[in-house]
C-alpha cells in the first residue's frame, strides 16, 4: 500500500510543480485498478474523479506493485496476465516493482529480456521464469515497453522515472528535491536512453516494435520488418517513420545503443567486444553511431558512468 499511495502523492506533487510553471503543460491522471478473481480489474480510485471530468483514454503505463505477501502463484496470475498481455499489445508499458515482476513474468513477454526484482527473490524467480535474464544487481531496468524496479521502495526511482518521461527532467529533479529522495540519475540525455513511442495506435508497426526490442535491435533488415508487420516494403517505411518519428534503422540504432550504454556502465568488456555484443563488426562504426546518440564517445561514457 505505500508503494501506491506513494506513487499516487509522488505524481501528485509533480503535478502540482508542472502546472505552477506552465499551466499548460500536461496533466498526470492516476487511477487505481482492483482485480477480483477472474473478472477485468476494475477502476477504485481516479485522481480526476470529479463531475465533468472527461472519461480517461487508454492507461499508457500499468505499474504492478510490491506485496508483503508471497509472489503471486499461476494460477491466480492467469487472467490478471492475459489481460496485461491485451493492454501491452495496444501500446501500453508495463511496469512492475519487486515482487511485481512474478505477474508480469506470467504475461510471458519478458521472454529472452532483462528484467529486475528484489534480491531475495531472485532463485524463485529464475526457477519459475528460466527463460528471462535475471539481474538483480540492477535497480531499474528500462526496456521502453517493459520496465522493472527492484526492491519494495523501489517505487520511488520507478515514480521519478515516469515523472521524467511525461512531464520532463526539470519537473522530475523539483519533485525529487521536494520530496527529499535521490533523482534517479536518468534525467541526463547520456543516461536516459532510448523512450519509443507505443501509444500511436498503429498495430502493425507496434508489433515490429516489439520484435525490435526483443532482438534489440540486431535484426533489423527491412524485409524481415515489413514480413513482421505484414505490409509491403514502401508502406511500411512510411507507417514506421509516422508512427515512430524515426526510420527503421535509426530506430534500431537507438536500441542498440541502449543495450551498449547498459554494457558499458555495468560491465567490463573491451570496445571492440560491446560493439560485437550489440551487433557491430567495426568498432569504428559503433563509435560514431554511440557518439551521435549519446553524445559521449563510448569511452567517455564509461569513464562518467560505470558502476
Amino acid at each position: 500500500m505505500s508503494a501506491i499511495l506513494g506513487l499516487t502523492d509522488l505524481f501528485k506533487v509533480a503535478d502540482r510543480i508542472a502546472l505552477d510553471a506552465n499551466a499548460e503543460a500536461p496533466r498526470l491522471r492516476v487511477r487505481h485498478l482492483q482485480a477480483d478473481g477472474a473478472s477485468a480489474p476494475t477502476v477504485v480510485f481516479d485522481s480526476d474523479d470529479a463531475a465533468g471530468t472527461p472519461k480517461p483514454k487508454p492507461c499508457d503505463v500499468l505499474i504492478l506493485p510490491p506485496s508483503l505477501e508471497p509472489p503471486i502463484a499461476r494460477e491466480a496470475a492467469a487472467p490478471l496476465a492475459e489481460w496485461l498481455r491485451k493492454r501491452h499489445s495496444e501500446g501500453v508499458v508495463l511496469a512492475s516493482i519487486c515482487a511485481g515482476a512474478f505477474l508480469l513474468g506470467e504475461t510471458g513477454l519478458p521472454a529472452g529480456r532483462t528484467m529486475t526484482t528484489h534480491w531475495n527473490y531472485a532463485e524463485a524467480f529464475r526457477d519459475r521464469f528460466p527463460d528471462v535474464l535475471l539481474d538483480t544487481d540492477r535497480l531499474i531496468i528500462d526496456a521502453g515497453d517493459i520496465i522493472s524496479a527492484g526492491g519494495l521502495m523501489a517505487w520511488t526511482d520507478l515514480g521519478l522515472k515516469m515523472v521524467d518521461r511525461f512531464l520532463g527532467p526539470v519537473v522530475m529533479a523539483s519533485t525529487a528535491r521536494m520530496l527529499l529522495v535521490d533523482p534517479p540519475g536518468r534525467e541526463q540525455r547520456y543516461y536516459s536512453g532510448f523512450v519509443p513511442r507505443l501509444n500511436h495506435g498503429d498495430a502493425a508497426i507496434l508489433k515490429v516494435q516489439h520484435f525490435l526490442q526483443a532482438n534489440e535491435g540486431k535484426e533489423a533488415r527491412l524485409s524481415i520488418l515489413a514480413e513482421q508487420a505484414g505490409l509491403e516494403q514502401r508502406t511500411f517505411l512510411r507507417r514506421f517513420q509516422k508512427a515512430t518519428g524515426l526510420t527503421a534503422t535509426d530506430y534500431a540504432q537507438r536500441l542498440r545503443v541502449t543495450k551498449a550504454q547498459e554494457l558499458l556502465q555495468f560491465g567490463q568488456l573491451p570496445m571492440e567486444r560491446v560493439a560485437w555484443e550489440i551487433g557491430y563488426s567495426d568498432p569504428g562504426a559503433f563509435r560514431k553511431i554511440f557518439l551521435r546518440i549519446v553524445g559521449l564517445s563510448p569511452s567517455e561514457y564509461r569513464q562518467r558512468f560505470h558502476a
